[in-house]
């Protein structure tokens, strides 16, 4: 489309000869003032010439710039639309120069704790403990911790409390097995939790409600870091006597956990393993020095120890013995009913 312009008008092709757009400004933005004819006087044909000026002051009315447009073969509708919403706002935006917003999030709720724990056995028996009302911390049920501590005292010789010695309380959130495990009769209890506010707002408060803080160390570290660098939280105390086992089950791989506690210095030839493992999970028999001397289901919920191997000797006596009481006390009817 060819252009003609001066220093005051500007001069535009007809759409009606060369079907092209005319840009908006030049037709609602001024007048004409001059309209040349499209024939000569010898029959030759030439472009259709539509001169306006920038003279006047004058605004169209929406009326006349629709006549305008519809006088020259084009549709008002194209040029005299309202825009749309999204394209007013994105007008909007890019003159204040705001762009695309960035969405604050809103600050979570702060966490909430509860008492629906207590201490099963021990000096401590019966004391409430908190724990977290939301699911991060999942607690080990009382009917398992009290089967566990049953076959550790049974597996240790002291049916009535555990044999004094320290234990290892890993992933241990409301600190549950361990105070119950120093209410039992151990000496000391190593914590490890990585969230500072489970620490601070649970598991402290804990140990200062049943009075065991003073036996207790915590550490607030991943337990796959402290696993790693068990020699430098430990310095030289050594292997533990006993190591509590509870993680979330959703974010554990048991095979790579239990390789990497075996193969660290918290175990001894002495000590016992507590593992509590969700269903449908493959344990396996032995945990480098150590065999599994108990594997015990509570509904969803399984239950894992292992210790060395004279436990399970003396456990299999045990059973003897006891299978064998039976035996002498039916004997014992028969005659008496004879």
């Amino acid at each position: 489309m060819a252009v003609q312009s001066s220093h005051t008008a500007f001069s535009f092709l007809s759409p009606l000869r060369s079907h092209s757009i005319v840009p908006e400004t030049s037709l609602l933005s001024f007048k004409p003032s001059l309209v040349g004819y499209p024939f000569t006087a010898t029959n030759r044909r030439r472009p259709f010439i539509i001169t306006v000026s920038s003279k006047s002051n004058n605004e169209l009315s929406v009326d006349k710039k629709r006549q305008l447009l519809e006088q020259y073969g084009l549709n008002p509708d194209e040029f005299l639309s309202e825009p749309s919403p999204k394209t007013k706002k994105r007008r909007e935006q890019s003159k204040s120069g705001t762009g695309k917003q960035v969405l604050v999030e809103e600050p979570k709720p702060p966490r909430e704790t509860h008492k629906l724990l207590q201490v099963v056995g021990g000096t401590a028996r019966r004391k409430k403990l908190l724990s977290p009302k939301s699911m991060d911390v999942r607690p080990m049920m009382e009917v398992v911790k009290a089967a566990a501590f049953g076959i550790l005292q049974a597996a240790g010789g002291c049916p009535a409390s555990l044999r004094p010695g320290r234990w290892l309380d890993l992933y241990s959130g409301t600190g549950s097995v361990g105070i119950e495990a120093i209410s039992r009769g151990c000496s000391e209890v190593h914590f490890v939790e990585m969230d500072p506010w489970v620490v601070s707002d649970v598991l402290r408060p804990n140990l200062e409600w049943t009075g065991f803080l003073d036996a207790s160390v915590i550490h607030t570290v991943r337990v796959e870091s402290f696993l790693e660098r068990a020699e430098h939280f430990l310095g030289e105390d050594g292997s533990f006597d006993y190591i509590s086992v509870t993680p979330p089950y959703a974010v554990v791989d048991y095979s790579i956990l239990m390789d990497q506690i075996s193969k660290s210095s918290i175990v001894g030839e002495n000590t016992f393993i507590l593992v509590e493992y969700p269903f449908r999970t493959d344990m396996l028999d032995s945990c480098g020095c150590l065999v599994k001397i108990s594997d015990r289901r509570f509904g969803r919920t399984h239950l894992a120890i292992y210790g060395p191997k004279w436990a399970l000797k003396k456990k299999y006596v045990e059973k003897t013995k006891r299978k064998q009481e039976k035996l002498d006390l039916l004997r014992e009817v028969e005659i008496s009913a004879s």
